[in-house]
């Protein structure tokens, strides 16, 4: 695939709240990504840059699970707001990039996208780059935090409520789910997770093969003549001593240069329509590295290359 498919005008999207998540702070990851510079990475790549701000909505009420979810109707207020957001974007033909915000945002990006791609005709492909699994539901999830949820939520689970937010229109138009860098998922999520044909990825498999040959395996899925290809990256998809700003680390994550390879070979493609960023955590942070690091990777996502790459002979 040709790199130059890419859009030139990029669309940055705030969305600061950790109201899906059990713990405070990344609420404070928008405005840590942009300390980190990524506006100015961006524009340095040749692109334009529009930077819509913040979107608002309601605050952390910090409540227990009701129901099985904790804040659920703020929770759906938020997605709305992302909704509108990503898909007037794509509209206006940008690519808009989701600065996180606790993975739950990811319902709201995704119900845009899967607007989008149902008015359109496309196939929608998901690339979901995370240490867990994200296919809670109220009868699985021990916590009841709806960021542990968003990748059910979008496959048509959960409460009847999401399907407002949804409008049935993304889980018709996603074609392809792959999963990489999974290394923690909670046993009844498991059992379920089982019965859906998402192909996970996990980090066995990439100490078995490496990151080559699984970004390999996932791109033959993902890449698809005129299918929008969305990657959602939690932040905790790296390995916890590299990427420490984060809510919920795991130990054994990808390194540093195994991500980079992994953004260089997305970016190779020249199919990336969307970006979600998510569960940068500033308050675990040290010094904001977590964010700098992850500006890096967004510089490989978007076609920053150590040199310019020609063909073997």
């Amino acid at each position: 695939m040709n790199a130059q498919k890419l859009k030139k005008i990029t669309t940055l999207i705030g969305v600061p709240t950790d109201i899906g998540s059990g713990l405070r702070g990344a609420s404070m990851g928008p405005e840590a990504i942009r300390v980190a510079g990524l506006e100015r990475a961006l524009r340095n790549l040749g692109l334009i840059v529009l930077d819509k701000g913040n979107i608002i909505g309601p605050p952390n009420p910090e409540e227990p699970p009701v129901g099985g979810y904790r804040h659920l109707e703020a929770t759906i207020q938020w997605c709305e707001e992302v909704r509108e957001s990503f898909y007037l974007s794509l509209v206006n033909g940008e690519l808009p990039i989701l600065l996180g915000g606790d993975h739950s945002m990811a319902i709201g990006s995704i119900a845009g996208i899967g607007r989008y791609c149902f008015e359109t005709g496309k196939k929608l492909n998901i690339l979901w780059l995370d240490a867990h699994a994200d296919f809670n539901t109220a009868d699985t999830s021990p916590s009841g935090n709806i960021h542990g949820m968003p990748l059910a939520i979008v496959c048509g689970l959960g409460h009847p409520k999401f399907k407002k937010v949804l409008n049935a229109k993304p889980f018709q138009s996603i074609s392809t789910v792959v999963q990489i860098g999974v290394r923690s998922i909670d046993t009844l999520e498991r059992e379920q997770l089982n019965q859906y044909p998402i192909h996970i990825l996990d980090m066995r498999m990439l100490d078995e093969h490496g990151m080559r040959v699984m970004m390999e395996k996932a791109l033959n899925l993902l890449v698809d003549p005129g299918a929008h290809l969305h990657v959602s990256l939690d932040v905790d998809f790296l390995d916890a001593d590299i990427a420490p700003g984060v809510s919920t680390p795991v130990k054994g994550g990808p390194s540093y240069r195994e991500a980079q390879l992994c953004m260089e070979m997305i970016y190779d493609t020249g199919c990336l329509g969307s970006l979600d960023i998510m569960e940068l955590n500033p308050a675990f942070d040290e010094r904001n590295k977590t964010a700098e690091l992850t500006v890096e990777l967004v510089e490989s996502l978007f076609g920053k290359q150590i040199l310019a790459r020609n063909p073997l002979h």
